[in-house]
Parts: C-alpha cells; structure tokens; sequence
C-alpha cells in the first residue's frame, strides 16, 4: 500500500480524511496492525508543548522621523540584536532584562506582545548622514510592527535526555532543579507525541512542511541547530507569524536558578503514505529511550548512568544505580495532547492540510563540539595517530596481547562494530590480567572512557590526561566513532617541535 502526499491532501480537502492523533495511532497500530492501520488513517497528528530556549522573534519598528539607525535596542530594558538593517532587530526568548535579571525576559516580551500588550521601545543609533537620529524611545504593540515573526533556530527535539546529579550540591540547570545524590530524575518531550519521534527518518518531515505554531500557521525552514540525527536528536527551525499566534500556546517561563525560557506549542500532521509511515507514527512511550545523564560532573560529554523510555519517565519514577528516583517533566504532556487534538479537528475540517516538503532535512550528520585551542597551540588532529589498532570485547586476551606487542602500543581501543568505543585496554591491565589467568578481554578493559575530540587543543588533551591519570585519549567524533588516538609523548613531542 501506497499513496502520495497530495493524494492525502485531496482527501482531507474534501473532508474525507481519517485523522487520529499520535496517542491513538499507538493503540490502532497495537490493534490491527501497521499494514491495515496504513489503509485505515489518512493523517496522524503530533504535537509538543515545553521550553524551547532556543527561540526568538524577528521585528521591524518602521522608520522614525528624523529616521534613526539603531546600533542597540531594547525592548522593556530586554536588550535585542540590532546588527541587523536600520530599523530590524532579534529578539531572543533567553535574553535577560537588564534591571529585573533572569526574572523577566525576551519570552516575557514576545508573550507580551502576542497578547497585544504596549511595550516600551528604546534604542540608541549610529548618527550618520542618513540616519541623523541617535535615540528614542517609544511605546509600541504588535499592530505598530510591520513585521513580527517567530524564527526559531532550533524547536522539536525528537527526544532529549533526562538529567539527574550525583554530586552533593543541588545543582540549577536548564532542564530544571536536580536534587543531590540521584535525587530525581528530570525530562522534556512528549514522547509518543513528539512529530519527530514519530517520523524517525524526516521522510515525511522537511524544508517547507506546514507546522501549527502555538496557533499559527508557519514553516519548516531547515534542520535546527544542533541536528543530531545520527544520536536520535533531529531538530527543527520553523518561522510562524507571531501577530497571528495564540498566546496560550506561548509561554514565558522562569526556570529557577538558570534562567528565562520561552514555553511553546508545536503540531504537525504527518500524511499516512505507506505502511513504514504508519508503522513510525505508532511508536509508544515504551519503544523510545533515552539516556539519563549526570549533571554533578562539570563536562561537556557527560556520562551515562541509565537508560529508561518514556513510559518508565512517566510513570514517576525510574531505578538508577539500584535506586529508586521520582521524575519530573518540563514539558506539558497535557497541552501536547490537547494541541494534537486540536489539529485533529482542523485537518478534519480540511483547514490545516499536509504538504510535501519542497527538501529533506540532513540525516547522516552530527553536531561538533566547539574546539577549545588557543591560535598558539597545535590540535588534537594535528598529532594523534589516525592508524588507530583496535580490538572488540568478545576477542581472546592472548591474541589482543599479541597484537599489542606487535604493534609496539600500549594502548587498544575496544569498538564495537560501528566503530564506537566502548571501552580501552592498556598493557599494564594485560600483564595484570594474563598473570591472574583471565582469558577474554571484556573481563579486563576500561568501559568508562574518557575521550576528546579532533578538533580540541593538545593541551585540553594534556589536561584531561592529568585530571584522569591517563597516559592517552582515543580520538572521537560523529556519534563516539573511532577517529584516532593522542597520547602523552604525541604531545611531548608536538610541543618540542613548535619550541624549536
């Protein structure tokens, strides 16, 4: 069975569609099955609702008379980036006021002005010829604004982490307050109601699908920043007219001791084309996990201490490291469903009808972290071995032993068949384990690896070497993938080489 994105259009054009949300599709598929639910559904409607920090709004003030080129805007003391054309400027959700803090800020203005509440203007300009003015300050509402659009970077993850902090201090993060020593477990996300998790490989989701934005009909204008498909974290920019959104769905929020985020709304209606489609938008709660990850420890890759679905995070409770822990949610399950039904009833009264994306968005892509390097200092691609000699678990210690000693290392990374590394082993823990009798390799290697990136600096490298009591680091990138290895007299003699 299969049918176009159009074919489906025309049925919900001519009020014919069958339309169900992504809750009902898990139940219909778990019932009768992908193939008859494929033939059944026309349209599955997804939504999301929580904080979605990186968002922001475009705005265009018209000019004043004399006419002014901003150089700094403020927006009720909420400072926006005007290095943009005269008159322009962004507006981001996770600016802070310059009076009030992280109390009040850019989603407290864009929610304000969704409303039609007045909003003081204030902005300092450059005195040029053309632009002979060089202050105002006015008070504006959406109406005075020729333009006022919501363009947010990145929105919609298909799933995101939970967190949790094993350190003895509470700690105060963007995913909320984490409770000391596993005290709780916290999360985002919809689980089976987010639009990507149920269009896992963006064939029906891209560059131009019509997405519902907390009530207004916008976009998809690319793959949002930090696109992680590869680690099962696609995300999406979308652009949505803010003068025609429904505050309800647009919420500023403070979370405590971190700061200001915008709370939002987002809904797509997935065309049921074939039985893969149908099959994607059943996922349940139970079929998404995620990792939970430890926040106590000040590093940008942190670790993995469990792993849990949806259904377990909604349960209100998860086991981590034998310990039972309460959850919570930053996200709204409840208006995620109630958006999903809402959408239901506009493609049922063929008012919000699904498209074909003019693009697909990237899928074989992840994000990289950001090089740490002062301009004096050589990479970590620079120097480290790229000819990297490797094992996996479930070899032989004597063959790994022997391929050591002939390769004159000291040092093996484990991968498993991807090329990922899950684990190294050292000739000290060989001489140690063949002196103890033990035969098979997974009994002795290291599982917590600690690694660093190619594009970091050798002293980063040299750092973490020293923080760890490590003679070496195994290269990664794209997803933990094997890439190289640096190790100790790599930097020795990197740094010998630029003294000379």
């Amino acid at each position: 069975m299969k049918r176009s994105v159009d074919d489906v259009a025309e049925k919900v054009e001519r009020g014919e569609a069958c339309v169900v949300t992504a809750e009902e599709m898990v139940e219909i598929v778990e019932d009768i099955g992908a193939e008859r639910a494929a033939k059944e559904v026309d349209v599955v409607t997804c939504a999301t609702f929580g904080p979605m920090c990186s968002s922001g709004v475009f705005l265009n003030f018209g000019h004043s008379d004399p006419p002014i080129k901003m150089v700094r805007v403020w927006l009720n003391d909420v400072e926006a980036y005007a290095g943009l054309a005269a008159v322009d400027a962004f507006l981001g959700a996770t600016q802070p006021s310059e009076d009030r803090g992280i109390e009040y800020g850019g989603a407290h203005v864009i929610h304000e002005l969704a409303s039609g509440e007045e909003v003081i203007l204030r902005a300092e300009g450059a005195g040029t010829d053309c632009y002979p003015r060089e202050s105002v300050e006015t008070v504006i509402t959406i109406d005075d604004l020729n333009q006022a659009f919501l363009t947010n970077p990145r929105n919609c993850y298909g799933r995101y982490v939970a967190a949790t902090n094993s350190s003895e201090e509470t700690l105060y993060t963007y995913m909320g307050k984490l409770l000391p020593e596993y005290g709780n477990v916290m999360y985002c996300g919809a689980g089976c109601l987010n639009p990507l998790a149920n269009d896992p490989d963006m064939r029906l989701i891209g560059v131009g699908t019509r997405v519902w934005v907390a009530g207004a009909e916008g976009y998809v204008i690319g793959e949002g920043t930090q696109h992680d498909p590869v680690g099962g974290m696609p995300t999406l920019m979308i652009r949505a007219d803010l003068k025609e959104v429904d505050p309800r769905y647009l919420r500023p929020v403070v979370i405590e001791g971190y700061g200001v985020s915008l709370a939002l709304g987002v809904g797509i209606a997935l065309p049921v084309v074939d039985v893969k489609a149908a099959k994607d938008a059943g996922v349940s709660d139970a079929d998404i996990e995620i990792p939970v990850i430890d926040y106590g420890l000040p590093r940008r890759d942190r670790p993995v201490v469990e792993r849990v679905t949806y259904e377990e995070l909604k349960s209100g409770k998860v086991e981590i490291r034998g310990k039972e822990v309460k959850t919570g949610s930053l996200s709204s399950y409840a208006m995620a469903l109630e958006i999903a039904e809402l959408l239901k009833e506009l493609v049922e009264d063929g008012e919000f009808v699904p498209n074909e994306p003019v693009a697909r968005l990237p899928r074989n892509v992840s994000p990289s972290p950001m090089p740490e390097r002062p301009p004096h200092l050589p990479r970590v691609a620079d120097v480290m071995t790229r000819d990297v000699i490797t094992a996996t678990e479930d070899e032989d210690l004597e063959d790994v032993a022997r391929r050591m000693i002939t390769a004159e290392v000291n040092h093996i990374p484990v991968v498993d068949e991807e090329g990922r590394v899950v684990g190294i082993v050292t000739s000290w823990d060989m001489a140690a384990a063949i002196a103890e009798g033990k035969k098979e390799l997974s009994d002795v290697m290291t599982r917590d690896v600690i690694t660093i990136g190619p594009e970091a600096s050798v002293e980063e490298a040299a750092k973490k070497m020293d923080e760890h009591n490590i003679s070496c680091l195994p290269v990664v990138e794209n997803g933990n993938r094997l890439v190289g290895i640096i190790t100790r007299g790599d930097i020795t003699e990197a740094l010998r080489r630029r003294r000379r």
